[in-house]
């Protein structure tokens, strides 16, 4: 017999630490809700007991007289306190399972026992080591054991609890949506991977980032499925290229729990970054006057998703051409998007900034306007997010100050009123940043660069990228 425990810990169940990430929370307590009727239908209970986890799980398992304590671990430095804690208290075992990755975290190493600090290597010997292990069904039916007594018993929690209302333009949570995006992304989306997961203006991605970060599927289950479907072998491994890199930015995690705080490259530590409190509120609000970096501040505002390229753009504009601290990006991303994880998270900043593990160049700046061109050229993207540019011609959509007079009054566009003159000049940005770098790292002038941002693992399955995710 078991007994299913979910502890509301006040640390993370309350009004403030709610307003802080509001659609996290939302997916979570969707993801909860449909939990707690899974188990319930099973014949079972979910108990939501509030008080501090290192407090609840001992005393429980002393009172229940449990032979074991079974959770999912957690990279991030706070949980592994917590687990800590936990164990240290018990007098059973703290079982932990890995529901975040395919492999431990911090299993994979280099032949002298190192982590490793490149991709390309660590995706050699994880694909090495990684033996498709196959995902076991859910039970039909689980034993129901009755809960000692003196235990602060709950319902689950909801939004209105915390003072927030439901955003209805997040995805879902729970196991049953998050099924239907894995089939569709099996049955529609796999098959132009390679390609499509680029394409800002069209649904190509599988969007389970926030579903591998939570747990509502299983990181396994998805490798193996996407692994076996008929789907051609470049898409594929292309998609789980992208999971590997979630192992990756997990794994770099664990040995390196500081990057939370400051550049994994100790040579970044004192890097002169600048403070602009109208460009940083431009950024953040999608009014910089650059299409494509504003449709992608404005869908994460609304959605509590960017798609993965959009986040590439848009990080290496606030890092690059507002030279703003990656870590005031990473805070604000974390605080809105539904995969908000912290692993995916930062590594993904320190990639487009260029002072994380395998990050691109720090030289190589995205250019906005080609981008935007590039991966959205028909403006579908951009009229989607930002709609006063609606009906302005595509050849102008991502630069709306090329336009003649005459495109923008037929279009409703009114520079500098309804729509913002950009809040700087690319080509002097650019300048200015790799003048600024240059003196501060002092290396011998690059030619040229090359990187893919490919932190969100799937995000589509989470980036920065998500997760979690592919792009």
């Amino acid at each position: 017999s078991a007994l299913f425990v979910f502890v509301v810990d006040p640390y993370f169940f309350n009004a403030e630490r709610a307003e802080k990430m509001p659609h996290r929370l939302q997916y979570m307590l969707d993801a909860l809700a449909v939990l707690e009727r899974e188990i319930a239908r099973r014949g079972s209970r979910l108990w939501f007991i509030r008080g501090r986890s290192v407090d609840v799980i001992p005393r429980l398992a002393h009172a229940a007289e449990a032979s074991e304590v079974l959770a999912m671990r957690w990279t991030e430095p706070f949980g592994r306190e917590r687990d800590r804690q936990v164990a240290e208290q018990l007098q059973v075992p703290l079982v932990l399972h890995e529901g975040e990755t395919l492999l431990p975290p911090g299993s994979i190493r280099s032949l002298g026992g190192r982590p490793y600090s490149v991709y390309s290597h660590f995706r050699r010997r994880f694909l090495d080591r990684y033996s498709h292990e196959p995902t076991l069904p859910a039970p039909s039916f689980l034993d129901r054991s009755p809960l000692p007594e003196g235990f602060d018993v709950t319902r689950c929690p909801t939004l209105s609890d915390f003072g927030l209302t439901a955003n209805g333009m997040l995805q879902p949570g729970g196991e049953p949506h998050a099924r239907q995006r894995l089939d569709l992304f099996l049955d529609q989306m796999v098959q132009q991977y390679g390609t499509g997961r680029n394409d800002l203006g069209r649904e190509r991605t599988s969007r389970l980032s926030a579903d591998i970060k939570f747990g509502t599927l299983s990181i396994r289950e998805i490798w193996n499925r996407v692994r076996t479907c008929d789907a051609p072998h470049e898409d594929k491994s292309t998609f789980l290229s992208e999971l590997v890199w979630r192992e990756f930015n997990y794994s770099t995690l664990w040995d390196h729990p500081e990057i939370l705080r400051r550049p994994f490259k100790p040579t970044w530590n004192d890097f002169p970054w600048r403070w602009d409190p109208d460009s940083w509120r431009a950024w953040m609000t999608g009014t910089t006057g650059y299409p494509v970096v504003d449709a992608a501040a404005r869908q994460l505002l609304q959605t509590g998703f960017v798609h993965n390229r959009a986040r590439m753009i848009s990080a290496s504009f606030l890092t690059k051409h507002l030279q703003i601290d990656f870590r005031r990006g990473e805070s604000h991303y974390l605080r809105w998007l539904v995969d908000g994880d912290w692993a995916q998270n930062t590594m993904g900043w320190q990639w487009a900034a260029g002072c994380g593990a395998d990050a691109q160049p720090w030289f190589r700046i995205f250019n906005p306007i080609t981008q935007g061109r590039k991966f959205d050229p028909d403006g579908s993207y951009v009229r989607r997010w930002v709609p006063e540019l609606e009906g302005l011609e595509t050849r102008y959509i991502h630069a709306p100050w090329e336009a003649p007079p005459e495109a923008l009054e037929w279009a409703g566009v009114k520079l500098g009123e309804t729509y913002p003159h950009p809040v700087v000049d690319h080509a002097t940005a650019r300048k200015d940043f790799l003048a600024t770098a240059k003196a501060y790292l002092n290396p011998q002038t690059p030619t040229s660069g090359a990187g893919t941002f490919a932190a969100s693992a799937v995000g589509s399955a989470g980036g920065f990228r998500a997760t979690s995710q592919p792009a």
